[in-house]
């Protein structure tokens, strides 16, 4: 074989290789279904997604659904509706296609820049690819390995794609987002760095701004990547600082290069703050406090991945004194000195490190967004940064006299860290594993036992599900959900007015609070008030439009209200937000035979055990109807 062959089959092979690695790793998640950590509100509860057509093309480039704009993410969950309807395995296949895709464009990262730092001996040449590299090889006295390069970006690939802290990217299907953002954020990085190595920017530089806009359309965390860009022209590019100077026609082209990803990044920030709506702040100290402790959280996590959650709940109250976030402060001081002690013997080192602070900061806690301190998915596009400082500690432990060693040593963290993830990955299986897992790593999460409540409510575990409710109203007085979720509880045990209580309470807390409406409603339904009932059912539709079940009980109460023909309106409404709604169609089915429309009840019926097979009191009304039409001398069609 050539030598120009063998320098274009062998990344190739090394690409596909790290490709199976990384799906097999990830293969338990295409078992995983939808769960009830914001997946109900973005796919099982929202109809808006579900297709390509003009409205929702639409509503995909104009929503700020749940905080965030991110329309080609909507885009690509409304192609697997097309292809999947809602089952989740395809959804979760997309996922992990595109973040094996990502370990791949890892790969290739990794190689152009290890190569860049620590110098290709490949060749007198010093090429890459064909391509020339600028490489000052006068500190180098290491040994010539052939295979360094291919086995060191390997490993900072697979080091990135298995690591167990990305299993919440991948497994969470909200958080398409992620996978795919990344995506193109890699991708644009990959072409910025090929760009200047092949010395002409043009046609590679042009694709870099076009990647990192669809990375921006992904998610608008991307907006790190100008300042990622920034340190990379410092090292291992050496365009500008240093010898190179920060001042000169070189540095001023680089600045002027670097301008319009700026300029795009400052819009895509401002842009999330509007979409976000931030919600009530952490004062300046309490700030510092979960920073410092959230960059030390996700570097130990990084080195040791063992107890990991899908929730590290915001504690109630954040003390700036306490030990662990004194810890924290420490941590960072130490983190800073060492890359600024470094800088000039390794400053691979310091890049790699600033560069981790860097994209990790706006996840930080710098603008609070949701009920978390910190959370694995926010290291996924700062992964890579440590997985290439670890593989140049390994280029450079195979070039001298431990090479064995070190490709064991590396064997077996790729072992284990995919061990890892495979076994986190069976965490996201469903909803109760899910919030079993939160409750066994912080038994105080008031958010978890809450959402477990709920799943024991839909299991018919009345009484575990109201103790998880009190629990959490225990931990966290002023918790709407927990307090609406208690209510529920006691509801199912008969205690209609304490229920009434707690969904006011929920409501007093969060005024624009749509299940509470709904469910204060079905409570005075069930007290015989449907009328009052309605205007709750009203204002939860007001609130949320795409409230199904405010539209079947809003239905429910029009039927004892014996105005059967309003009630199929609100039942084919909440059929249209949620086609397998089963109730819907059953209760369609009794306000159909309240008008003596037993033909058509039947059929509504039908479908209702369709959906849902255990359905008894469907397969009653379905016998008393079908035995109401023999005696009108109908048969009911088959």
């Amino acid at each position: 074989m050539k030598e120009s062959d063998r320098s274009r089959r062998v990344p190739l092979l090394v690409a596909a290789c790290i490709a199976i690695v990384v799906f097999l790793a990830f293969l338990p998640v295409l078992h995983d279904g939808f769960v009830s950590w914001d997946d109900d509100k973005n796919f099982t509860e929202n109809p808006q997604y579900r297709g390509l057509g003009p409205a929702q093309l639409r509503w995909m480039w104009t929503t700020f659904h749940m905080g965030h704009y991110v329309p080609l993410s909507w885009m690509t969950l409304g192609v697997d509706y097309r292809i999947w309807g809602m089952n989740p395995a395809g959804y979760h296949l997309t996922n992990l296609l595109l973040h094996t895709a990502s370990g791949v464009v890892v790969y290739y990262l990794a190689r152009r820049l290890l190569a860049r730092a620590l110098g290709s001996d490949q060749n007198s040449a010093n090429t890459l690819n064909g391509v020339r590299l600028d490489l000052d090889m006068s500190k180098s006295s290491l040994t010539p390995f052939p295979g360094w390069l291919e086995l060191a970006a390997a490993f900072a690939a697979l080091a990135f794609a298995v690591h167990p802290l990305r299993v919440e990217s991948v497994a969470w299907v909200t958080e398409r987002r992620d996978v795919l953002s990344g995506f193109f954020y890699f991708s644009s990085l990959l072409a910025y760095v090929r760009s200047r190595d092949e010395g002409r920017g043009g046609r590679w530089y042009a694709l870099a701004l076009v990647l990192f806009v669809a990375a921006l359309l992904s998610k608008a965390t991307a907006m790190t990547l100008p300042a990622v860009l920034l340190i990379l022209e410092v090292y291992p590019l050496r365009r500008i600082g240093g010898a190179a100077g920060w001042w000169n026609a070189t540095a001023r082209r680089v600045y002027r290069e670097l301008a319009p990803f700026a300029a795009l990044s400052t819009a895509a920030a401002a842009l999330s703050i509007v979409a976000l709506h931030p919600p009530s702040q952490l004062g300046f100290a309490a700030k510092v406090a979960v920073s410092a402790y959230s960059l030390m959280f996700y570097v130990w996590k990084t080195v040791a991945p063992t107890g990991l959650s899908p929730l590290y709940e915001m504690p109630q109250h954040v003390a700036p004194a306490g030990m662990q976030y004194v810890v924290g402060y420490a941590f960072t001081i130490g983190l800073a000195v060492l890359a600024w002690r470094v800088r000039a013997r390794w400053p691979g080192v310091t890049a790699a490190l600033l560069a981790f602070v860097v994209v990790t900061l706006p996840m930080l806690g710098i603008v609070q967004n949701g009920p978390q301190i910190a959370a694995d998915r926010y290291t996924y596009y700062a992964g890579p940064a440590l997985a290439i400082l670890s593989a140049g500690a390994l280029a450079t432990a195979m070039r001298g006299s431990s090479r064995g060693l070190a490709l064991a040593l590396a064997s077996a963290i790729v072992l284990a860290l995919s061990a890892l993830t495979w076994t986190q990955a069976g965490v996201w299986h469903d909803s109760r594993t899910l919030w079993t897992r939160v409750l066994a790593v912080d038994s105080a999460s008031s958010i978890a036992h809450s959402a477990m409540a709920n799943v024991l409510y839909k299991e018919g575990r009345v009484q575990e599900g109201v103790e998880h409710s009190e629990q959490a109203i225990a931990i966290a007085p002023g918790y709407a959900e927990a307090h609406n979720g208690l209510g529920v509880g006691l509801q199912r045990q008969g205690d209609v007015a304490h229920a009434i209580e707690e969904y006011q309470k929920a409501l007093s807390i969060k005024p624009r609070y749509d299940d509470a409406e709904n469910d204060l409603g079905i409570a005075l339904a069930q007290q015989g008030d449907p009328a009052s009932a309605i205007e709750h059912y009203a204002r939860a539709l007001e609130i949320n439009p795409n409230n199904s079940n405010a539209q079947v009980n809003w239905g429910n109460a029009l039927v004892r209200l014996n105005r059967p023909e309003e009630a199929i309106e609100h039942y084919a409404a909440a059929l249209r937000l949620q086609p397998n709604n089963a109730e819907a169609h059953h209760n369609w089915g009794v306000a159909l035979a309240r008008e003596g429309k037993y033909a058509e009840a039947i059929e509504q019926f039908r479908r209702t055990l369709v959906l849902d097979s255990t359905h008894v009191e469907a397969r009653d009304y379905l016998e008393r109807a079908s035995e109401l039409l023999r005696r009108q001398g109908g048969a009911p069609r088959q």
